[in-house]
């Protein structure tokens, strides 16, 4: 999608109104995201197409866990504590997706503290089946074409485990391979 972003052959508006119509369509089933910011998502992607492409992910829409910081949307780690908290920056991750040209749809569902309590996801492929946890809404967007790609977070099988309950491919990066910061940590000697 990047690729004919760049080359002019569809627009970033037009790829981001698409993934935004069929979370408006599925989301009430699904129940994947925490918070959405449909102005805010199609504003940047309008940015994407007004300037040069920024690096592999230009005009690409994500969906970042709850579990994730980000400075222009609510982070609650998947806890009613956490209720509105605005976090003073992005996590390392959503940064570098930004500068990568990445347009944050919003928020996915997390277990609470990506530990505790389920959120309200079901399995896009099976809504009586579990999504698995903690990456539940970011597995589950992604496998019902609600979003391209999502960030999730794992120390034990919280990316995997969902990806293979919904259907969809998992990447668990190596271990300190990408900077936690603004991440919020559950095991540091095992998150990714």
């Amino acid at each position: 999608a990047a690729r004919q972003i760049a080359e002019r052959r569809i627009t970033a508006e037009a790829l981001v109104t698409a993934y935004l119509d069929r979370i408006a369509a599925r989301e009430a089933v699904v129940g994947a995201w925490q918070y959405l910011d449909r102005e805010q998502a199609l504003a940047t992607a309008r940015q994407r197409d007004a300037e040069a492409p920024r690096g592999p992910l230009h005009g690409v829409p994500i969906a970042v866990k709850d579990l994730i910081d980000t400075v222009d949307m609510p982070t609650a780690y998947g806890s009613a504590i956490y209720r509105g908290h605005r976090p003073d920056a992005d996590a390392s991750c959503v940064a570098l997706a930004r500068a990568a040209g990445a347009v944050v749809l919003g928020k996915t569902v997390t277990t609470e503290f990506a530990t505790f309590t389920p959120g309200k996801t079901a399995n896009p492929r099976n809504p009586a089946h579990t999504p698995g946890g903690s990456s539940s809404g970011s597995a589950a967007a992604v496998a019902d074409g609600m979003a391209p790609l999502a960030f999730g977070t794992q120390t034990a099988g919280s990316v995997i485990r969902p990806g293979a309950y919904c259907g969809c491919v998992a990447y668990k990066p190596s271990f300190g391979l990408i900077n936690r910061a603004g991440v919020k940590p559950l095991a540091d000697s095992l998150d990714t």
